[in-house]
């Protein structure tokens, strides 16, 4: 699988990164056996970047991770996590946690201090078993965004130039606040939540060309919007930023479908090759659950898309005039 690296740093990713959001517990209860036959399969088609967080799964992800990786030589792979979230022991009471299926062993503790930047730091390496790891992002800022700029980036900074860390940057949905990352601190690239997919072209207002002028490359997660381009046709249902889609996307979406169909291709397929074309973005991050969906995304990735499908989404209004397409 191709590799690009990331900004200026010496970091590379594959074009394809597997997100661990759902080995958290996202949506629904994941057992161990079926995490790790997500991650073997990720592995033996060649996925090489794998993107975590102390907060999925209040630690769950991490330490499903770290038991591939460190299996695995250490120069064969690259690894981010995330920093903004300590997670602080707790008696579960038979409570699950607010936001991932799992017990609530742990409540989560905003910190984007200097200490708390490093405790999280070491606590995420204990969990995984590994010795260093590759990426380092500010995580889910949005709220505590002067916080994040004012200590958490030094912190990281700090942390880059003490080569603990090759690469830093953070992981947001909000692009006014990641192009303000981008313009006012010196890093190596963002992982964007949503708002360059198919069906949001939003990034190309202001990140992706803050992004180009700095040098700083862009990782899209969630480009199936959280489900409701992830199959070839949206069910009545499907999600869309973790919600019920509205009967006017879902009916957007089929539209996209349609032309889609017409030059033999999925839904899928030109939703997880739509981002690539972008020059700044190195690769996309796809959260996956178990072997089957590994399998079926990584089908689904390289396959060539006609000219053909850009230029009638387009003459449809279907998409941004302003997104590259070219090969």
């Amino acid at each position: 699988m191709r590799t690009n690296r990331l900004g200026r740093s010496a970091v590379e990713v594959t074009e394809l990164g597997f997100g661990g959001g759902p080995l958290g517990g996202l949506f629904a209860a994941l057992d161990d056996g079926t995490a790790a036959g997500a991650l073997a399969a990720a592995w033996e088609r060649g996925v090489r970047y794998f993107d975590t967080s102390p907060h999925y799964g209040i630690g769950h992800s991490e330490r499903r991770i770290g038991e591939l990786l460190r299996t695995k030589p250490r120069d064969e792979f690259t690894l981010s996590t995330k920093v903004g979230r300590l997670l602080v022991p707790q008696d579960p009471a038979g409570r699950m946690d607010e936001a991932f299926q799992v017990p609530a062993t742990h409540r989560r503790v905003w910190d984007f201090s200097r200490d708390g930047v490093r405790r999280s730091v070491e606590d995420s390496l204990t969990r995984m078993g590994v010795d260093r790891i590759d990426m380092l992002f500010l995580h889910d800022a949005e709220k505590h965004f002067e916080d994040a700029l004012r200590t958490g980036y030094p912190a990281l900074a700090e942390l880059r130039s003490e080569g603990v860390v090759g690469a830093i940057g953070a992981g947001m949905y909000h692009t006014g606040m990641l192009t303000r990352l981008v313009r006012e601190a010196d890093v190596d690239a963002v992982m964007l939540s949503g708002y360059y997919t198919l069906l949001q072209h939003s990034a190309l207002d202001d990140l992706l060309p803050a992004c180009a002028e700095r040098g700083v490359s862009v990782l899209a997660a969630s480009i199936f919007n959280s489900g409701l381009l992830a199959t070839p046709r949206p069910a009545e249902g499907a999600h869309f930023e973790y919600a019920p889609a509205s009967r006017e996307l879902l009916r957007r979406t089929h539209r996209i479908a349609d032309v889609c169909e017409a030059h033999g291709v999925t839904l899928p397929q030109v939703a997880m090759a739509f981002p690539l074309r972008h020059p700044v973005v190195a690769g996309i991050v796809v959260g996956m659950r178990t072997a089957e969906e590994v399998r079926s995304n990584l089908d689904s990735f390289g396959v060539e898309i006609p000219d053909g499908v850009w230029s009638d989404l387009r003459g449809e209004g279907l998409l941004d005039e302003r997104a590259p397409v070219a090969a």
